[in-house]
């Protein structure tokens, strides 16, 4: 049975080079980054252009995805005035409307209007220590079980911002995209 869930590519983001490495006190590296309104997916490869492409350290990490609701729960568990750049926390696709932990271990289509692409669910993508510094003090521990999902793509393929639907072979909840993951689903 495929379940279809209705989402919105709300960020892309394609980056060649690394920004965050070292100490956070020393600051981020000034890299470009690129935020196209449509990616190139290359089965087993990644994000032509990124900076995980082709590398085979990252090939289950090679398209990395983010729930925009998890950035609003931070800011809301912080008290800030306005929710954070979810494209600090420097994951590929950011998506609104899903809940991205059930993926782990699983194939699932992502469908927008630049036709679709078939990714499997890998591990958490967990945020790092750089969000407190670049996001807001405390970021990183809110951001602790909502931090992502890192994917290998199983097809080629294109995403587009905007409107689309998420193919998946099992139930997700999208109230909950935003809820830290407390390992309500076992490891594949």
């Amino acid at each position: 049975m495929t379940h279809e869930y209705p989402v919105e590519v709300v960020h892309l983001l394609v980056s060649p080079e690394h920004a965050y490495f070292g100490r956070p006190r020393d600051g981020a590296a000034d890299v470009p980054t690129h935020t196209p309104d449509v990616v190139e997916v290359v089965a087993g490869k990644g994000i032509r252009g990124d900076r995980f492409f082709g590398k085979a350290a990252h090939m289950d990490a090679a398209v990395t995805f983010l729930a925009l609701e998890a950035w609003k729960a931070v800011a809301r568990d912080l008290e800030l005035p306005a929710v954070p750049d979810p494209l600090l926390a420097r994951r590929n696709v950011v998506v609104r409307g899903v809940e991205l932990d059930p993926l782990r271990g699983h194939d699932f289509d992502v469908v927008t209007a630049a036709g679709s692409v078939t990714l499997h669910g890998g591990r958490p993508a967990n945020p790092c220590a750089w969000m407190d510094r670049v996001a807001a003090p405390g970021a990183h521990r809110a951001l602790r079980g909502r931090g992502g999902l890192r994917c290998t793509p199983v097809t080629d393929g294109r995403i587009a911002l905007g409107a689309g639907v998420l193919r998946s072979p099992v139930p997700l909840d999208p109230a909950r995209a935003g809820e830290p993951v407390l390992r309500r689903h076992p490891l594949p």
